[in-house]
């Protein structure tokens, strides 16, 4: 049966009109279907969340919280008259983080081992446990000493000083005795350095005790 005329010429309007509701539809229903999505998916995104604990202080009839920070040391801001000097002080810095180590660990051995050689009761244990010191040293930092430049030798001399409160020359001789400590004072001699050298943070010393003290407070 033929299709009547008004269909024929209404058929492409109703294809349109249906075409244009299945999209309206899906327009629709797109925002509803994310929607959805948006509440089933499982949220994979981790979250981190950083809590602080602090002290409480009372102030003003509340406890607010207390925070104690560290020391900061400031100096005035250094002027090098050239880039000699520059690099000298940067050298300096190497030699301080290189050295002050060795010093700290050479005034703890000195105060465990005079802690130590009290409990001993006669002078030749505490001599002969000298001896056991003299050579696990000798054993365990020749290595490391060997690698160290003049200029650090001489620092370290002088950080011994800083940490101890004694010259190099008065902790060989109070531990191992006169003979030991004019022998090393020679053979430092013979370099051109002495264990006698003292240590002067106000003086001549003062860049360096700068630097050492904010080497010490993680600051350089």
């Amino acid at each position: 049966m033929p299709m009547p005329r008004a269909m024929i010429h209404a058929a492409p309007r109703f294809a349109c009109a249906c075409g244009l509701l299945r999209w309206l539809s899906l327009a629709a229903l797109l925002p509803v279907a994310l929607a959805v999505v948006g509440q089933t998916a499982p949220d994979t995104a981790a979250v981190t969340r950083k809590v602080y604990v602090t002290r409480g202080q009372p102030y003003e009839g509340r406890i607010v919280p207390s925070v104690t920070l560290r020391t900061l040391y400031v100096y005035p801001r250094l002027h090098f008259k050239d880039t000699k000097e520059y690099v000298a002080y940067l050298k300096l810095v190497r030699d301080v983080k290189r050295v002050l180590p060795v010093a700290n660990m050479i005034n703890r051995l000195i105060v465990e081992t005079y802690e130590y050689a009290l409990t001993l009761p006669t002078e030749r244990e505490r001599k002969r446990h000298m001896r056991k010191v003299e050579k696990g040293l000798k054993e365990q930092y020749t290595a490391q000493m060997k690698k160290m430049t003049y200029s650090q030798g001489q620092l370290l001399i002088k950080l011994i000083y800083r940490q101890s409160d004694q010259t190099s020359y008065e902790i060989i001789k109070a531990f191992m005795g006169p003979f030991k400590a004019t022998f090393y004072q020679i053979f430092a001699k013979s370099f051109g350095s002495s264990l006698k050298v003292t240590y002067d943070p106000t003086g001549e010393d003062r860049l360096t005790e700068r630097v050492v003290t904010l080497v010490e407070n993680g600051q350089l």
